[in-house]
């Protein structure tokens, strides 16, 4: 507590500050998401205080970010869509999703995994990152030109049609259940059947339309139809709040200029009573823990997200402990990356259950606070206790706030977050693979296959594609590295250099077989064609395995294959210099001694020189 308190001045500045810079941001994310402002604002609040308290980097400032607010608009979407476009009715599941989540990255952390964060490949941190700025900008185009698709009216009118099968089935659905669609009450459900309105009927159309035009492809699709009812008045908000954005900054840093064109933006707005889109109203309420995530707990509306909340919870993982070693940099600290873990999952959890979206470390904000004094942990509960004393104070105020202006803030925030390094490479980066005519680099098309997927199918699903492809790829150079090192030679080709003196009497007897690198499943190709290339006068077979620190199981089992016909065929096989492991391996399906006795393994090349010289006749 001591320590809590040392730098009590530069962490209440770095804290106020970077609370500063995270409002217009939180909001612009709880909007995003589809759970509405209140929700970005208790998501920082809840994980920037937590996050802080029992985190391992002090100068973490957390809270929903781009990479998080992209995968939780998937799961918001789809969790809605499931329940009839009705969020109140969809809200328990989701948040059980996001409480999920952080549970998940608590267990990562205790489990120690953190450490083993910084394996995932580049290219798919790349094609990631830029996909999440291409679904931001995308996403972001209609809010910023005013185009809502449940409000046009037109356009609404395609869905009646299907907005009648969807209640007519919801309503069969519900007389099934209540037992009463049979022959004897036919006049109750008919009667029941009148129910169903043009008032109904135009709420579900508007569901359907809005959720036809939600998403990527969904923005893609009404694209034309949006471009052709610009609300003019919208799109200059926004422009105004780019242009003040990037422009702000040229004048000075030490303002956040999303802040100053939140706050610029919405009092022109609201000071010359423009006819403009406000914001969903934050009530100023302080938050109340959503008890229904408990009191209403399905396993079966969450199973099928379970995927998405690991997937979540390793992003996270990846977005906080990335900030971390930034803020290690600039401060020169080392920080614990699995009690950061634990951490952000406890922040993540806590948030949840008070109905906030999830989040992460935040580099930017964590930057502001570490620039402006910020050294303890304090930095970031002090961000997430002035978030909350505006929520509770400035809440109605902020509901006056343009939608377009958010959008705007977002459409940066897209732009920004865009992995332009990984970009630049593609041009420069070794063409190592060819599909079709086309030569690539296996690391480009590793990016452009999880951004292409990550932007038009399943954030999801495009990870775990490029983390599979990720590995195929590395295992095929590994493999063909190996078997490039890996050679077999008779002694009047090449020799080592402790090899020179063998006998010139019997180096047609004796094959010796080099193995330098793993034997894995990714190289195991080049030693199964050992048996095809020994001449018929070879006796013996010398395994070298002094560089051959590894092997798994598809390797252990080739190597069995091979010694088998070896000793089928009459030959001779002598183990030279076995590592540990590769050891380890073979006494365990007893390589050594079944088919390898133990006085044929020697620890050095001399030793089983003497067993050669008086073991081997020279038959030519």
């Amino acid at each position: 507590m001591k320590n809590l308190f040392s730098n009590l001045k530069g962490d209440a500045f770095g804290g106020i500050t970077a609370g500063i810079v995270a409002l217009p941001l939180a909001l612009a994310f709880g909007v995003s998401s589809g759970l509405g402002p209140s929700a970005g604002l208790y998501g920082a609040i809840f994980i920037s205080f937590f996050a802080a308290l029992f985190g391992g980097t002090n100068t973490q400032i957390s809270g929903p970010t781009a990479p998080m607010t992209a995968v939780s608009m998937v799961v918001i979407a789809g969790i809605i869509a499931t329940n009839g476009g009705d969020v109140d009715k969809a809200l328990p599941a989701i948040l059980t999703v996001f409480l999920l989540a952080g549970l998940i990255q608590v267990g990562l952390g205790a489990i120690g995994l953190g450490k083993y964060i910084k394996y995932i490949p580049y290219p798919v941190v790349s094609g990631f990152m830029t996909a999440i700025g291409v679904i931001i900008l995308i996403t972001q185009i209609l809010p910023s030109i005013g185009y809502s698709a449940k409000n046009d009216d037109a356009y609404v009118e395609q869905f009646k049609p299907q907005a009648k099968e969807v209640i007519l089935k919801d309503f069969i659905k519900q007389e099934q259940q209540e037992g009463i669609l049979v022959i004897e009450n036919i006049q109750e459900v008919a009667k029941r059947g009148n129910e169903i309105t043009d008032a109904r009927i135009l709420d579900e159309a508007r569901t359907l339309a809005k959720n036809n035009s939600s998403g990527v492809i969904g923005t893609l699709k009404v694209l034309p139809r949006a471009l052709q009812n610009i609300n003019w008045l919208e799109l200059l908000l926004a422009l105004g709040t780019i242009l003040i954005i990037y422009g702000f900054k040229r004048i000075t840093k030490a303002i956040p200029s999303t802040l100053v064109a939140l706050v610029v933006m919405s009092a022109i707005a609201y000071g010359f009573s423009l006819n403009y889109k406000p914001i969903e109203e934050i009530t100023g309420d302080f938050p109340m823990p959503k008890m229904e995530i408990f009191t209403e707990f399905s396993i079966t509306s969450i199973t099928p997200y379970i995927l998405t909340a690991l997937t979540l919870a390793l992003l996270g993982a990846i977005d906080s402990l990335l900030t971390s070693v930034v803020a290690d940099n600039m401060t020169k600290t080392k920080h614990k990356p699995n009690k950061e873990l634990i951490g952000q999952g406890i922040g993540n959890s806590i948030g949840a259950i008070f109905g906030g979206i999830p989040g992460a470390g935040a580099t930017i904000r964590t930057v502001v606070n570490i620039n402006s004094g910020g050294k303890t942990r304090l930095s970031g509960m002090i961000a997430g206790v002035l978030l909350l004393v505006i929520l509770l104070a400035l809440g109605p105020v902020a509901s006056k706030i343009p939608a377009a202006v958010l959008a705007g803030i977002l459409i940066t925030v897209g732009i920004g977050v865009m992995d332009y390094k990984g970009l630049r490479a593609i041009a420069s980066l070794p063409k190592d693979i060819k599909l079709g005519p086309l030569k690539l680099s296996s690391e480009v098309f590793i990016m452009l296959v999880v951004l292409g997927l990550s932007t038009f199918w399943d954030l999801i699903y495009a990870v775990g594609i490029g983390l599979v492809l990720a590995s195929l790829v590395f295992m095929k150079k590994i493999g063909d590295i190996t078997a490039e090192t890996s050679d077999v030679k008779t002694l009047q080709e090449e020799a080592w250099e402790d090899e020179i003196g063998f006998p010139e009497n019997l180096k047609e007897e004796v094959f010796i077989k080099h193995i330098k690198g793993p034997l894995f499943f990714g190289s195991t190709s080049e030693i199964q064609a050992l048996a095809k290339q020994l001449p018929d006068t070879t006796q013996t077979v010398i395994i070298r395995m002094g560089r051959m620190q590894y092997m798994d199981q598809s390797g252990l089992y080739t190597l069995e294959d091979i010694l088998f016909n070896l000793k089928t065929n009459d030959r001779k096989v002598l183990f030279v210099n076995i590592q540990k492991q590769p050891r380890h391996m073979m006494e365990r399906i007893d390589i050594i001694p079944d088919l390898v006795s133990e006085e044929d393994c020697f620890d050095t090349f001399d030793d089983c020189l003497k067993w050669i010289k008086a073991k081997v006749k020279d038959e030519l």
